[in-house]
């Protein structure tokens, strides 16, 4: 065989560059999910929480070893989105010490919850203790049933 047939002077080997290339550009300018949304989705999945609901309030209850709550951040986005997100920084490194496992998670991130309509979000809290974020989200009472008027009834 000879080796020229295979050299980038080919015109098989420059269509096929054309062909992969134009699938790149392709794939850009479609609807593939970006380099953020990827890096997002991978920070929800890896920050596990739990919800639950009580008599008149929702709690979040976030595993946030190792965090201070300066690194911790809670929102209210539009919509009633309750984001919790944050990062995680490695330790410093010192000199003559190397990892020899390394399992932590470092890097941002970030859980984001959809609210009930009757959540109150003028009244949410949240505590870090021990490692362990709460966040409460108070509810908006329901509205008291009306009574009816009575209207007193005249003898003409």
């Amino acid at each position: 065989m000879d080796v020229r047939m295979m050299g980038y002077g080919n015109p098989l080997i420059s269509t096929l560059q054309q062909i992969l290339n134009s699938s790149e550009e392709a794939e850009k300018s479609s609807n593939a999910p970006t380099r953020t949304y990827v890096q997002d989705a991978k920070a929800m999945a890896a920050t596990p929480a739990d919800v639950k609901e009580y008599p008149n309030s929702y709690h979040f209850v976030v595993d946030m070893p190792g965090l201070k709550s300066g690194d911790i951040k809670v929102q209210v986005e539009e919509d009633n989105v309750l984001v919790v997100s944050g990062e995680r920084k490695r330790d410093e490194e010192k000199e003559g010490v190397k990892y020899l496992r390394m399992e932590r998670r470092v890097g941002k991130f970030m859980r984001k919850f959809a609210l009930p309509e009757n959540a109150d979000i003028e009244k949410i809290s949240a505590v870090c203790q021990d490692g362990v974020l709460h966040v409460t989200v108070e509810k908006i009472p329901p509205p008291e049933p009306k009574k009816p008027r009575t209207i007193e009834v005249k003898i003409a």
